[in-house]
């Protein structure tokens, strides 16, 4: 997995935890509006608020996995194979600086 794209999930966990926030004050905000639609409106937005949760933690704990299991590889290819590393990292610096170096 790219950096990008935990760089990504991170951002749009970070997203979705602000608009379950929001969520959260609105109801709050409109706990004193009465009548029947309003109500079930409340209660259908709550059930929402809460799966919701529950999947944005499952999320967070999957993407804290791969994160793991990826740093995991990642050492145990240095340990096994430091000078394909070392080779690795040179040629993509290289391709940094003269990348930069154009600019």
């Amino acid at each position: 997995m790219s950096a990008e794209m935990v760089g990504s999930r991170e951002k749009l966990i970070s997203d979705f935890k602000t608009v379950v926030a929001d969520a959260e004050e609105l109801l709050k905000a409109t706990a004193s509006v009465a009548g029947e639609q309003a109500n079930v409106a409340r209660v259908r937005v709550k059930e929402s608020l809460g799966e919701a949760k529950v999947r944005l933690a499952a999320a967070e704990e999957a993407a804290i996995v791969r994160a793991k299991e990826a740093a995991q590889a990642t050492d145990e290819f240095v340990h096994d194979h430091p000078w394909k590393a070392i080779g690795l990292a040179a040629s993509i610096g290289l391709l940094i600086g003269l990348l930069v170096g154009r600019r």
